[in-house]
């Protein structure tokens, strides 16, 4: 058993952005649970009005806001535009189907999101650039390996 809210033996990875990037990125996310079979949990953390980087799931992906507001950006990659923008409440499940391209931006307060993916083909996600070229890639393999993010 693991206590999300209270567990001083998370351990937490913290993503920036530098000056590559045109937005404030500012993020952690601990890693709970990775299985051979795919599935994956993940909690992560917003800084208050940050963001995480550009990217694509290639899992299958359910979340739950847990604290805070979380502003997902769906954008088209073919033009580069944000097409829509949804904002999550503590309280909030969502389920996406692999190929989601979005960005995701803490609210005033930040946000606190548990993530369950799940990987059949060991691929979770890609990193893009602002073009939406792949920059990087998480892997399940990379995350058993390390047994943290």
């Amino acid at each position: 058993m693991i206590n999300l809210f209270k567990n001083e033996d998370l351990h937490w990875k913290r993503f920036q952005g530098g000056d590559d990037f045109d937005y404030p990125i500012d993020y952690s996310a601990a890693l709970l649970n990775a299985n051979q079979d795919g599935h994956v949990d993940i909690l992560y953390r917003w800084e208050p009005d940050c963001y995480c980087h550009f990217h694509r799931h290639t899992a299958e992906v359910s979340s739950v806001v847990l604290e805070g507001e979380l502003h997902v950006i769906d954008i088209d990659l073919a033009s580069g535009e944000e097409t829509v923008t949804k904002i999550r409440s503590a309280g909030d499940y969502a389920h996406k189907e692999p190929g989601d391209v979005h960005m995701e931006k803490g609210g005033s307060n930040g946000a606190l999101v548990l993530f369950n993916l799940y990987a059949p083909d060991g691929l979770l996600a890609e990193s893009l650039d602002k073009d939406g070229a792949v920059i990087g890639q998480a892997t399940l393999d990379r995350l058993i390996k390390k047994n943290t993010l």
